[in-house]
């Protein structure tokens, strides 16, 4: 059975059509061949509505919505200008502040795709006139952007908090470590590609210059200290920091820096309603399958085969990544959380693994996954945004990759860069 619904999603796939419809279908034959029909479907149909009914799914569609207005409006830009005026004088200066632009922007809104755009947009230019080579530039970004998959908030966090039943707060503060480790490496492999080419650097701005770039930059900066020091001061919930971030959006794009206007909001919602109902759906259905496929035991099966249940939590850790790592090449992040997860969730419980370090792990993948070929997410959305051929999006990203993976190492031997400050805050 595993196999038939792997069958038919892969083909599917490669007919080119999108995500949600090889899982729908996939959910649905594997419904018909466990119970000989469609007799039954109203059970399918309620695990379907199940999946979308946790409050902390709320979250989803309020941190897209303020993503869009972010991307949209000068909270980019700012970001930019201030990391820059910092850092863009040294030796692989630009590339360090693209890096460094993508982690804070991920802070703020939690989107690769939005960050793709917010930064590399304005910042590819730049780099190319600098001297940088376009597959490098193009690399830097869509690879840099998946640290916010890390960096909190985190839509994939949520997603795989709600299927796991893992405290989304837990999660959020633990990716802060690796996410800051990830760019730490990304910036000294900048350096050195800098120096190796010998690449011009930036005009050293004054500290006068500094000063007024952090004054313009302090209210986008707010958006992490509002989701970070909210939610671990005890003042709101992950979901309701996301309505703050909203509230706090919409204030600063629209008031404030008057960037936006009241025609715009119409667009904006539209497309966050557009994305929310494609998250919705592959949430829904998601569930669904992962009930299937948990009440036909394949799961156990699969882990039996592999021997995964034999391993102890290094092994299961690793087959962890792999898995994950593998299946997000081919299929959409947010799929693999969905049905991956139930599939070792009993190889994780056997092995006393704690669920926020296998949450981070997971998260880690995805974001890989995302931005390696052949059918990384982002790469499509890089190809969209600078209407570049592919290969010329991925030839540059292997030694990002392998940073990446080396990342992912260093989280498997030691756990505490995970979760150090989720202890110190829930300790």
């Amino acid at each position: 059975m595993a196999s038939t619904l792997m069958l038919i999603m892969i083909v599917l796939l490669l007919l080119g059509f999108p995500m949600m419809i090889p899982l729908i279908t996939a959910a649905v034959a594997g419904f018909i061949m466990m119970f000989g029909g469609l007799g039954q479907m109203d059970t399918f149909i309620q695990q379907v509505l199940g999946g979308i009914r946790p409050a902390s799914l709320i979250a989803v569609p309020m941190f897209i919505l303020a993503a869009d207005i972010m991307t949209r409006g000068h909270s980019a830009d700012r970001l930019i200008d201030m990391v820059m005026s910092f850092i863009g004088h040294v030796k692989g200066g630009l590339a360090v502040s693209t890096a460094a632009s993508c982690t804070l922007f991920g802070a703020v809104s939690g989107s690769t795709q939005a960050t793709v755009v917010a930064i590399g947009s304005p910042l590819r230019p730049k780099m190319l006139k600098a001297g940088y080579s376009d597959s490098f530039t193009l690399a830097l970004i869509i690879n840099a952007s998946d640290i916010a998959f890390l960096i909190p908030p985190s839509i994939g966090m949520i997603i795989y908090g709600v299927i796991s039943e893992t405290s989304i707060a837990e999660l959020f503060i633990a990716g802060v470590g690796p996410g800051l480790l990830i760019l730490v490496l990304f910036s000294i492999y900048c350096l050195i590609y800098a120096t190796v080419n010998n690449l011009p650097t930036e005009e050293k701005s004054t500290w006068k210059q500094r000063a007024k770039a952090v004054q313009l930059a302090v209210w986008p900066l707010m958006f992490p200290v509002i989701i970070v020091g909210g939610i671990y001061g005890g003042i709101f919930s992950p979901t309701e920091a996301a309505a703050v971030c909203v509230l706090y959006a919409v204030l600063l794009e629209f008031v404030i820096f008057k960037s936006l206007k009241l025609p715009d909001m119409y667009t904006i919602a539209k497309s966050t309603g557009l994305i929310t109902a494609v998250v919705f759906i592959l949430v829904g259905v998601g569930n669904g399958f992962s009930w299937i496929i948990s009440f036909a035991q394949i799961p156990q099966t699969i882990l039996d085969a592999v021997g995964v249940n034999d391993m102890g939590p290094t092994g299961v850790l690793i087959s962890i990544c792999v898995a994950f790592f593998v299946a997000c090449m081919f299929v959409d992040p947010i799929v693999v959380i969905l049905v991956l997860t139930p599939i070792f969730a009993p190889a994780i419980a056997a092995t006393g693994l704690d669920p926020v370090h296998v949450g981070i792990l997971i998260t880690l993948q995805v974001a890989i996954g995302s931005a390696t070929p052949p059918f990384g997410c982002d790469i499509f959305t890089a190809i969209a945004i600078f209407k570049k051929p592919y290969w010329e999006v991925i030839k540059g990203t292997p030694p990002f990759i392998f940073i990446l993976v080396f990342s992912a190492g260093l989280l498997i031997a030691f756990p505490q860069i995970a979760l150090f400050l989720r202890d110190v805050a829930f300790g």
